[in-house]
């Protein structure tokens, strides 16, 4: 069973990647906030592993944090949720954002999730919650205010813009409380330009 792997970036797409470990290419399923954390073609790459096996394949799930893989293996042990629509959920929101979500029983905002109608963002929060909100304590994952000024969401959605790049929470809030300051172009995109700036 493969559960992790260490290798040269081979080959990338929003759907999946080829990562290649003495010289052997795997293939490996990725949701968006992994994507966008990956290096450029032939460049190291180091990946948390969940080995799927079928009867008729065995399919390799790839996270670049361990939440991302601690939410996927929550989200596939719901009925009726397998492992693509789990890497559609991580793809739709933050890992961080969506902990929270479920530990809180959330379902209208996992509802916002593309892919995710009602009944199934109800049957996540109802099974999971309890399950997210312990593993939030322990993980001391600090809660999201709810926006309320333009400067206030705009936060909001610099921070969630970040989270859907791999970045934890405290480092995110961190560069954009930052960014705030030095920022000259007071837009979404100037704030989250110079949050990246910052972060790299």
């Amino acid at each position: 069973m493969i559960s992790h792997l260490s290798g040269t970036l081979f080959e990338k797409s929003t759907q999946s990647i080829i990562i290649e470990v003495g010289g052997v290419g795997y293939g490996v399923v990725v949701p968006l906030s992994t994507f966008y954390a990956l290096p450029e073609k032939q460049g190291a790459v180091s990946l948390h592993i969940h080995t799927h096996v079928r009867e008729d394949a065995l399919v390799l799930f790839g996270f670049f944090t361990r939440l991302e893989k601690s939410l996927f293996l929550m989200l596939v042990s719901v009925s009726g949720i397998g492992p693509k629509l789990s890497v559609n959920i991580l793809s739709g929101m933050g890992a961080e954002e969506l902990l929270r979500a479920i530990a809180s029983g959330d379902a209208p905002r996992l509802q916002a999730i593309p892919g995710i109608g009602k009944k199934t963002a109800e049957r996540i929060a109802l099974e999971l919650k309890d399950r997210a909100a312990a593993f939030s304590e322990d993980a001391e994952m600090p809660p999201i205010q709810a926006p309320g000024t333009e400067a206030e969401r705009r936060m909001e959605d610099a921070l969630s813009a970040l989270l859907n790049l791999g970045y934890s929470a405290k480092m995110a809030k961190a560069a954009i409380g930052k960014a705030k300051i030095l920022v000259k172009d007071e837009t979404l995109e100037g704030l989250i330009k110079e949050s990246l700036k910052i972060l790299s």
